[in-house]
């Protein structure tokens, strides 16, 4: 792997319009779970089950970010900063997931994107990111294909409050994970397993993704639209012929499924032949629908996967090769530490012509923190990040078109299924105290970002 040290990893070799930013997700971090009207999401519900999040962890305070976020916009300003990506929770906005919208709600976000461009810090806004309201979820959540105009309605709602000063939108954040670990798997709120299940999702969020840009675009024809996927280099375990054929249909499902239909190339059903299995939730027109033009793509990378055949994988036939097996360095979620993995993915999503401008929206790393005389020394963090950055200057310097990097995450969070015991922040959280220490590479990216 090519390598650059840090006097060549320099802010400036990116070009003054690069976009900088840190990522966070309304669930994640804001708590007040019952404040000021909000109703249930599917994540307050699947946080309740028994067994479902390590250690019996909850959302219910989460970083307190709700009642924080003054002192943590000042922490993105310490940090020179200059974008903040965060989520609305639609369900603060629209308890009931639809009809009567909270004022309360409304009022929240006003002050946050106040406060933000006071500030000097420029708000990015995601739409969706993953807490569904509980009241949707009950009439059949994403496997209802009413979920489409529920969605844009939440989206015009939102375009109407806010457009006036937020300009830059990421309509739906993930859609392979959020539909695969919760409607196929069921390890991730709202826990619905099944193959039905899943496809019903995925064309209905696919659809719903392009109707609510339509909305958003309609009321703000000047903003920065965009949407988000998560993407996973994926490499066959050996050169066998059967291998090499079953990760092309994982990479098809991780990487190819979700993208291709909102850029007008409709499902890759040739490479895995399991999506002809939605052909019954496919409605006439539904192709043309789910095209939508987006001003970017974020792509959101964080390891690669090596995968072989097996017969035993349904719908798939593949199984992946741990990388606890393998021998590789990997990060406290288990995930194999491969910088490259962000250059291929960049090289692989610029090949689609249909894409005007990629960021990296997320890219980060959870490893054991330890607060000690008041410092963490993260170097395992600091050294991903750089090493990524990178790969990401190579792939730029060799004419992609890629225009971007947030770092995952400001603080530590609520992480999912993994509860408070993945932290992935560049800002270390005492979840009993909320008291926040700037981490080692927290300061590392300060000056990065400084040095102009």
């Amino acid at each position: 792997m090519e390598q650059l040290d840090d006097a060549v990893l320099h802010r400036s070799r990116f070009g003054t319009d690069f976009l900088w930013g840190v990522s966070t997700a309304a669930f994640q971090i804001e708590g007040a779970h019952d404040t000021d009207d909000k109703g249930l999401s599917i994540w307050d519900v699947f946080t309740t089950q028994k067994g479902a999040i390590k250690g019996g962890h909850h959302a219910q305070m989460a970083t307190n970010f709700y009642h924080g976020y003054k002192d943590d916009i000042a922490l993105i300003g310490e940090l020179n900063i200059p974008n903040f990506r965060f989520s609305l929770s639609w369900s603060r906005i629209m308890p009931q997931g639809q009809g009567e919208v909270s004022q309360k709600g409304i009022d929240y976000y006003n002050n946050l994107i106040d406060h933000l461009l006071e500030s000097g810090i420029e708000p990015w806004v995601t739409l969706y990111h993953w807490d569904l309201p509980y009241a949707l979820e009950k009439q059949g959540g994403w496997t209802n294909r009413e979920s489409i105009k529920w969605f844009a309605d939440y989206a015009e709602v939102c375009a109407r409050h806010f457009g006036d000063r937020v300009k830059n939108w990421m309509v739906v954040n993930e859609p392979s994970v959020f539909t695969g670990a919760g409607y196929f798997l069921g390890i991730h709120a709202p826990g619905r397993r099944g193959i039905k299940n899943y496809l019903k999702a995925v064309h209905h969020v696919t659809l719903a993704t392009s109707e609510g840009a339509r909305r958003v675009r309609a009321i703000l024809p000047d903003a920065n639209l965009g949407t988000t996927f998560s993407c996973t280099l994926v490499e066959p375990a050996s050169d066998k012929e059967k291998d090499v054929a079953a990760a092309k249909r994982v990479d098809t499902l991780l990487n190819r499924a979700f993208i291709e239909p909102i850029l007008g190339l409709g499902y890759p059903e040739k490479d895995l032949p399991v999506i002809k299995k939605m052909t019954g939730y496919i409605q006439p027109g539904d192709e043309e629908r789910a095209a939508f033009d987006f001003d970017f793509i974020g792509i959101q990378c964080y390891t690669r996967e090596v995968v072989k055949s097996s017969r035993l994988t349904p719908y798939v036939g593949a199984s992946l090769v741990k990388a606890s097996k393998r021998q590789v360095v990997t990060t406290e979620m288990g995930w194999e530490v491969y910088p490259p993995s962000i250059y291929q993915l960049i090289k692989k999503f610029d090949a689609y012509p249909q894409i005007k401008k990629l960021i990296i929206t997320e890219n980060g790393a959870a490893f054991p923190d330890t607060v000690i005389f008041d410092e963490v020394r993260d170097g395992r963090r600091t050294k991903y990040i750089k090493d990524h950055l990178q790969q990401v200057l190579k792939a730029k310097e060799e004419g992609a078109n890629i225009h971007g990097y947030f770092v995952w995450s400001l603080t530590d969070n609520f992480e999912w299924a993994e509860g408070y015991h993945a932290r992935f922040g560049l800002i270390h959280v005492d979840f009993e105290t909320q008291k926040r220490t700037i981490k080692q590479s927290g300061r590392w990216f300060a000056q990065f970002l400084k040095d102009a």
